[in-house]
């Protein structure tokens, strides 16, 4: 086989993974319309087999997914021009597959299909190449952005360096979980006394701070002992009205300013400990339209993401309770860059309200919550749960 061709699908990952496998010297899409007149799209699909080490050529030919004859006319001409060719049907719409099978009728072509559930393809007619084949790519994080048109930006982790705060994750959820109720106005209190310059390690105030709506906010006097015993502050000094620390390094105090970092951190490492997955990103920032610059580009922010094989999980990180709005935008997410192939989870460090656990259901979202939270032994099962 030296042609692919492709019934193009809204999934992308149905549209490069038999390329990957079989390296086909042509990959030519049977696509809608806009798809075929789409250059910015074309050529981020081109740059995504490059990225990956292919050196296929891609031919767009635009067929009205809804038209039958419109489809099997394209066909037949992509036939008569690659004879060498192969069909592949794990993806398209209904109407473009009826007309490949009313194609392969008449035409000895090979077909061949893929199963996710297996992991493996499939010889339909003609195409012993693909015959109990495993699919046995690998893809990365980023590469589920690119291959949708996106790119992953840098969030706010260098995930470069979380390697040498590996061994602190574990112990200041521990804190946080000790302190979850008061976790917000801790974090409220943090920031206040530590806003002057944003450069600076040091952080001085007073034993109440004002926070937000006007209230006061209170010197989380044993938070800050524990921190001081995890070594993420040092010089701590609490008097009858002054307090005083120094944060351990520059990232440390982003995390304690930000009150969701420490979730983040902890599902990071729950995800790196599991065993499941091949990359892990925290602060994963999808750019949708995959620009190199420019004051419009769409974002999205993924507290956490992973990948194993061709299967990816999207996880969302809450403090409080997942919000509908939350939900909806995992949802959306897992659909466009993971496909068939992606879950999504949110974890919320409440115990999940029957509307939110209904909502999430609704859209297959996995739901870990303060109970799961509770039990190590528990999250990693949770979580390895998500790539079955």
């Amino acid at each position: 086989m030296k042609t692919l061709i492709e019934l193009y699908d809204e999934r992308p990952i149905e549209n490069v993974l038999s390329s990957e496998v079989f390296r086909p010297e042509t990959t030519v899409f049977i696509c809608p319309p806009n798809v075929a007149s789409n250059a910015h799209l074309q050529n981020h699909l081109r740059q995504y087999f490059r990225h990956r080490g292919l050196r296929n050529k891609c031919k767009f030919i635009p067929a009205s997914i809804y038209d039958v004859a419109s489809v099997e006319k394209n066909l037949r001409e992509v036939l008569n021009r690659y004879p060498d060719c192969a069909l592949d049907i794990a993806g398209g719409s209904e109407s473009a597959l009826f007309a490949g099978g009313r194609l392969c009728a008449s035409w000895d072509i090979p077909v061949f299909t893929y199963s996710s559930k297996r992991n493996c393809f499939f010889n339909i007619q003609n195409a012993e190449f693909a015959h109990n084949r495993p699919c046995t790519v690998e893809l990365r994080v980023e590469d589920c952005f690119l291959m949708a048109g996106g790119a992953m930006r840098e969030g706010r982790v260098d995930n470069r360096i979380l390697h040498r705060y590996m061994h602190l994750f574990d112990p200041f959820f521990r804190v946080f979980m000790e302190h979850r109720r008061i976790w917000t106005k801790a974090i409220t209190y943090i920031q206040r006394i530590s806003q002057k310059d944003p450069g600076s390690l040091h952080a001085e105030g007073g034993i109440t701070e004002k926070g937000e709506h006007g209230r006061r906010v209170s010197v989380p006097r044993e938070l800050l002992k524990s921190l001081e015993k995890l070594d993420m502050i040092r010089n701590l000094s609490i008097t009858e009205e002054r307090v005083s620390f120094d944060f351990a390094d520059a990232w440390i105090r982003t995390w304690l300013r930000d009150v969701g970092s420490v979730l983040e951190l902890y599902i990071y490492k729950v995800c790196l400990d599991s065993g499941v997955f091949k990359d892990v990103v925290t602060s994963a920032v999808v750019d949708w339209l995959g620009e190199e610059s420019g004051h419009s580009n769409i974002t999205n922010e993924l507290d956490v993401m992973g990948t194993s094989g061709v299967r990816s999980a999207f996880i969302s990180c809450k403090t409080c309770e997942a919000k509908t709005e939350a939900l909806n935008e995992l949802a959306i997410l897992r659909d466009r860059f993971g496909g068939r192939m992606a879950s999504a989870a949110i974890v919320t460090a409440e115990n999940g309200s029957s509307a939110m656990l209904h909502r999430a259901t609704e859209l297959g979202i996995d739901v870990i919550d303060l109970r799961d939270l509770r039990n190590p032994d528990v999250m990693r099962e949770r979580i390895r749960a998500l790539m079955r």
